[in-house]
């Protein structure tokens, strides 16, 4: 069953109530200072700010690969859960508490193709395909002279 095929409508709320356990209640989230800037039911974006905890190499002040991994990791896993919340047509994010506490990343993969250099990122992620208990995503992320630093694509169990 694909999205297109059996989307539904989900309420507003149970959206940003998402975004909130994505960005308040994981701890790491928390650590990599990440904060969603857009949220509809097709596009995510997320920003953060380059802080000293987050380089990688220290030569040259770039990100670490884990953080931009990691950034990647959230926002696919943020839209496979909101084309969860759609394919169910849930209204309140307590309705799929359980489904939540279930999913997880399958398989994630990240193409580097910039050094991660600026004073912001953002991150974007939208839904490739939904199915019954995977949904895959594409993910990208900018630096704040909008230079693409990195895309991924990840699978994450839904079911």
């Amino acid at each position: 069953m694909d999205s297109q095929e059996s989307a539904r409508e989900v309420s507003p709320q149970a959206i940003l109530d998402a975004a909130r356990v994505f960005e308040e209640r994981i701890p790491f989230n928390r650590v990599l200072g990440l904060q969603f800037e857009k949220l509809d039911e097709s596009d995510v974006v997320v920003r953060f700010e380059m802080r000293d905890e987050l380089v990688g190499n220290f030569t040259r002040g770039n990100l670490h690969g884990g953080v931009i991994s990691s950034t990647l990791d959230v926002v696919g896993g943020l839209v496979a859960f909101i084309s969860l919340l759609k394919r169910e047509g849930v209204q309140s994010l307590e309705d799929e508490a359980e489904k939540f506490s279930r999913m997880g990343t399958i398989d994630l993969r990240v193409d580097y193709l910039r050094p991660g250099l600026g004073q912001s990122f953002s991150a974007r992620g939208f839904v490739l395909r939904t199915g019954r208990k995977v949904a895959v995503t594409r993910m990208e992320l900018h630096n704040d002279e909008d230079s693409l630093i990195a895309v991924g694509t990840g699978a994450y169990s839904i079911s």
